[in-house]
């Protein structure tokens, strides 16, 4: 089977085709020309500007990258003999912060310019209608990690195999996470299987962690001696207040970041898959601790 793949120098996109090199021919894109399709018979959509963890790009950069892009991508599907389209959107396009449990019904109401661009694509392909023969599916990840992953997740590694104590243990916030190894899985399942119906399915693992479970599984897989310590809210609210006004490196946006809540069901996928994912919750997370073990 012929795949055309976006974004193949991506987290996503390399640990795809490290995984089924030997099963499927890939062809990739280079953005430096107009999108096109030969005769691939399966379009996976991985490119894009994800989130700027420093707060230094130009808006517009999102929307060329997540929403035009997109759609460019999703004509050009239209218009060739392809049957599958899988998408990669973001949990981001529906809410940033939420205490409800997130699922595909939850109204979208994304804030950022990266949760608004991924909407602005994927409400372009809702828009329009599919035709027959063809499967188009949207997928909205939570945070997705394993090989090679960069960003928050790599983050608070890094600070607890620095043995530096997590003051923050009396916040048991609970948080979904999406390992690799199960995004993956459901790709390949929506290739493979054409009863799948075409719509948006948001992925994650089963199970959602708290931060302090977290870093428990960190310690375990590193054989570090974690230490959480349990700060009263109090006064950790007030030294974030304190940060609000000052430099320190905890403040009332960076505090709540740390300890909300994010739950995302992944009930419908799972319906759709009538498969268990292969990993859970905690051998998703060992395993990536093990490649920042290796690295």
């Amino acid at each position: 089977m012929k795949i055309i793949i976006t974004g193949a120098s991506g987290f996503i996109g390399k640990n795809l085709i490290e995984r089924f090199h030997n099963k499927y021919l890939f062809y990739t894109f280079d953005r430096k020309n107009s999108f096109k399709i030969k005769d691939e018979e399966v379009v996976i959509h991985l490119a894009g500007k994800a989130h700027d963890l420093k707060k230094t790009a130009n808006p517009q950069e999102y929307y060329d990258a997540n929403a035009s892009l997109t759609k460019e991508v999703y004509d050009e599907f239209i218009e060739s003999k392809a049957k599958v389209l899988i998408t990669m959107s973001s949990v981001k396009a529906i809410v940033d912060s939420t205490e409800n449990i997130i699922t595909e019904e939850t109204i979208e109401n994304p804030q950022t310019h990266y949760g608004k661009s991924k909407l602005q694509a994927d409400q372009y392909i809702l828009s329009k209608p599919i035709p027959k023969g063809k499967r188009i599916y949207i997928l909205r990840p939570c945070m997705i990690h394993g090989k090679g992953n960069k960003g928050n997740l790599n983050l608070l590694y890094k600070l607890i195999t620095k043995r530096i104590p997590w003051p923050l243990g009396t916040f048991n916030n609970k948080r979904s996470y999406c390992s690799i190894e199960n995004l993956l899985f459901v790709i390949q399942e929506l290739i493979n299987n054409s009863e799948i119906p075409s719509g948006i399915y948001t992925i994650a693992d089963d199970d959602a962690l708290s931060t302090n479970e977290v870093i428990t599984l960190i310690g375990r897989t590193t054989n570090i001696k974690t230490r959480i310590y349990s700060i009263p809210r109090i006064l950790v609210k007030i030294i974030a207040k304190i940060g609000d006004l000052t430099y320190l490196p905890l403040n009332s946006e960076r505090l709540q970041k740390l300890t909300e809540s994010y739950i995302v069901d992944n009930s419908k996928i799972k319906k759709a898959l009538n498969k268990p994912l292969p990993v859970t919750s905690e051998e998703g997370l060992i395993q990536t601790f093990k490649f920042f073990h290796e690295n």
